[in-house]
């Protein structure tokens, strides 16, 4: 979230040179509150939502505020937010990057422009295919899945682990979403960034000569820079770009490059190898005969997720969360880890110390995502060591906290009857009830085996500490 510059004119003020026609093309001011736009469906309602269906209109508007100092929140999907309860969420305009398809929040003059172009042989206006390259390009605002869906149905590969994933496009560099031993950083072209601050060419266009009345509002209109970045520039690492928890940047548009085989890239991860009948030797080998139509692992990934209520459904409580919570640790070491597997012994027994998930996570600095209580690695050492990934999720179910389970005397929050990683709301929760159990889970975690979970989600007005 930003605040940054002067109020120079009220917040209605502002609000009604949005709704003037032609001020920023593609920005549309609607009515929603947190709670509508939040996956975990809490929140009240903002001091104002614009939609953006564009990636013009989503920098000019980040611009247009950024400029008149109003307290800034670009939203997407909304499915990796905690909002709180309080005056901090209340005074902040949302900017939300929508999707086209979604013609009920867009003004029907909007859909299908974006800003985003290339020679392609298949092309939706916000979602641009190349099945002959397998260069796609979508606007941030773009749902995740519908994406993927499009990009599985003209036979490219690349995205298909990633199926139902909640959330935008616009999202998944900035948290290098992954799921199913797939990232996003493996298949990332380039990403199309606002740097807030920079103003360069008006982008949307002129098709007539400036009345007097249009070149007065020009000196108010704001002018917003679009560049493209390589990933090396975003720094990606497990859950991580170097435009998490930062705000000097905003996803306007993001371009993958996929394969054009129409077969997986080799299935690694167990449960779903194992569903789609990949012998555990090609797995571990990550050979040719561990790949999967497209279209097969698709379904075998939302069937997956659907089983742990990991598919947006507003009649499953169970889906009424932000994914998973956590993410999970990393520590650096042989020492570090031969900590936590000690602290799984002594609590938990030979037969679960001997059996717990254990993955190699590379080399490289420090993590942020975990630490080990009393066992973290020296600076000196630093970069060289080997690191290990834990499952967040088991070491969640062996520090005590089963599916379903919720503090005493507060069944606002509770984890997933599905998935103990997802903390979900019971359809009546605020954002102290979510607190108050995440709080309890990390804590547990950490008394019972030395670990720290890391939340995964952005906090707006809310925090675990």
């Amino acid at each position: 979230m930003n605040d940054s510059g002067t109020n120079t004119q009220s917040l209605p003020q502002l609000l009604n040179l949005i709704r003037t026609p032609g001020f920023i093309p593609g920005a549309r001011v609607v009515r929603r509150s947190f709670a509508d736009l939040t996956t975990l469906r809490i929140g009240g309602a903002p001091a104002a939502v614009v939609a953006c269906s564009r990636p013009t209109s989503l920098a000019a508007v980040v611009s247009f505020f950024d400029a008149h100092g109003y307290p800034l929140l670009v939203l997407g999907g909304g499915s990796n937010v905690v909002v709180g309860d309080g005056d901090q969420a209340q005074n902040t305009v949302v900017v939300w990057a929508t999707d086209a398809s979604q013609k009920d929040l867009i003004a029907a003059a909007d859909v299908g422009a974006v800003g985003v172009h290339s020679a392609d042989n298949d092309s939706t206006g916000d979602i641009s295919i190349d099945v002959d390259s397998g260069i796609v390009r979508a606007y941030a605002g773009v749902t995740f899945d519908r994406l993927v869906a499009k990009t599985v149905a003209a036979g490219l590969s690349g995205l298909e682990c990633l199926s139902g994933i909640p959330g935008s496009v616009g999202a998944t560099p900035v948290q290098n979403v992954g799921a199913y031993g797939a990232e996003v950083s493996q298949v990332l072209s380039r990403v199309q960034l606002y740097e807030r601050g920079q103003r360069g060419e008006y982008q949307a266009g002129r098709e007539h000569e400036l009345t007097s009345e249009e070149k007065e509002m020009d000196a108010t209109r704001p002018d917003p820079f679009l560049h493209w970045v390589d990933p090396e520039e975003l720094e990606l690492s497990y859950r991580h770009s170097n435009l998490k928890h930062t705000e000097r940047a905003v996803v306007t548009a993001v371009e993958f490059q996929l394969c054009t085989d129409g077969l997986s890239q080799p299935l690694r991860f167990g449960e779903l190898a194992r569903k789609l009948g990949v012998d555990e030797a090609d797995a571990k080998a990550g050979n040719e005969n561990a790949r999967r139509p497209v279209a097969e692992v698709r379904e075998a990934v939302l069937e997956l997720r659907a089983g742990k209520g990991m598919v947006l459904d507003p009649e499953d409580h169970d889906t009424w969360s932000a994914g998973s919570f956590f993410t999970n640790p990393i520590v650096e070491g042989v020492e570090a880890r031969d900590a936590v597997i000690a602290a799984v012994r002594s609590k938990c027994g030979d037969a679960e110390a001997d059996s717990m998930p254990v993955y190699s996570a590379g080399r490289g600095g420090a993590s942020e995502d975990a630490a080990v209580d009393g066992a973290e690695s020296s600076g000196a050492q630093g970069n060289s060591m080997e690191r290990f990934k834990f499952s967040a999720a088991w070491l969640i179910e062996r520090a005590g906290f089963a599916k379903g389970w919720h503090v005493d005397g507060n069944g606002a929050a509770a984890l997933s009857s599905k998935h103990t990683l997802a903390l979900t709301n019971r359809g009546y929760a605020t954002s102290k009830d979510i607190v108050e159990l995440a709080r309890a889970v990390r804590d547990g975690v950490r008394e019972a085996f030395g670990v720290t979970l890391v939340p995964e989600p952005v906090w707006v007005g809310a925090s675990l500490d």
